[in-house]
Parts: structure tokens; sequence; C-alpha cells
């Protein structure tokens, strides 16, 4: 499918600039193609396609819960291109996290960026078990006044 040029309407309206961008993205919405692996209980990897592209060439930012991955592809002037089947377009893909998820490394190897990730979630946030004791196990309670000597207080 061949991208539709929106430069003319650029030229010609004010104001409409994200409208256009959101149509530009969705002409090619699925590329780069990439996978979501889930690896373990808390370990998942996100594997694109990225052929030609160089690791200078690609950045990865986590935002929050939100993960930007884009491209800066720079110009080959040495060739003149008959075919041009391998795509060479930046791009930008982001991918929403679930909560606690951060990026834990990312490689490029044999055109494919894999970005491994992680689920850490914070003690004080995991379910715990609480002890429920009857009466008879329980520590015993004394319900009567507590008298408090005020001269051990003023002596310290």
């Amino acid at each position: 499918m061949q991208a539709f040029d929106f430069t003319p309407y650029y030229r010609s309206t004010v104001g409409f600039d994200r409208l256009f961008d959101l149509l530009d993205k969705s002409v090619r919405s699925d590329w780069p193609p990439y996978d979501i692996e889930k690896r373990g209980e808390d370990q998942y990897r996100i594997v694109m396609a990225v052929p030609g592209f160089a690791p200078n060439e690609i950045e990865l930012v986590q935002h929050g819960a939100t993960l930007l991955v884009t491209s800066q592809k720079s110009e080959r002037r040495d060739a003149e291109m008959l075919h041009r089947g391998i795509p060479s377009a930046s791009f930008k893909q982001s991918f929403n996290l679930a909560d606690h998820v951060r990026v834990v490394g990312a490689q490029v190897e044999h055109g494919l960026l894999t970005i491994d990730l992680v689920r850490e979630v914070p003690e004080q946030l995991k379910p715990r078990r609480i002890e429920i004791n009857s009466g008879a196990d329980g520590p015993k309670r004394d319900n009567a006044p507590k008298q408090i000597d005020v001269g051990a207080k003023k002596a310290a």
C-alpha cells in the first residue's frame, strides 16, 4: 500500500496539522511489525522488525506507563535505488505498559529489536496474608485503665 502525501494540505491549512499527522500515521500503523511475548510470570518481550536500522538510529523512551520507540533513518545518497523493498522510513510506535512494568534491556541483532520488560510490584503493594487468632490463642487484652507515673516522666 502506498502512503498518501499530505504535504499540499499542510501548506493550505492552519491549525489542522495534528489531524493530518493522525491520518498520516493511520496509513502505516502496522509498520514496523512486532510481536509481544510472555516469557514468564512477570517477564515480557517485544520483538520488532527493524531491517536496515542501526542501534544508534533507534531511540527507546519510557515515560510512566508509555514506552515510545522512534527511529530516524539517515538518507543514503551514494546509490541510485532501482527498487526499494526494505522500508527506510522513520517510524514512531508506542506501547501502553501495565503498572510497575519497566524496560530492563534492549538490543538490535539481525534486523530485530528485542526489548525485555519485567513487572516488579513493590512489596507494600503485594497482597499479604493476615493471621486471625481465636479467643483462646490470641494475646490477653487488659482493658483496665493504665496509671501513668508522672514522677518518672519528670525525672527523665
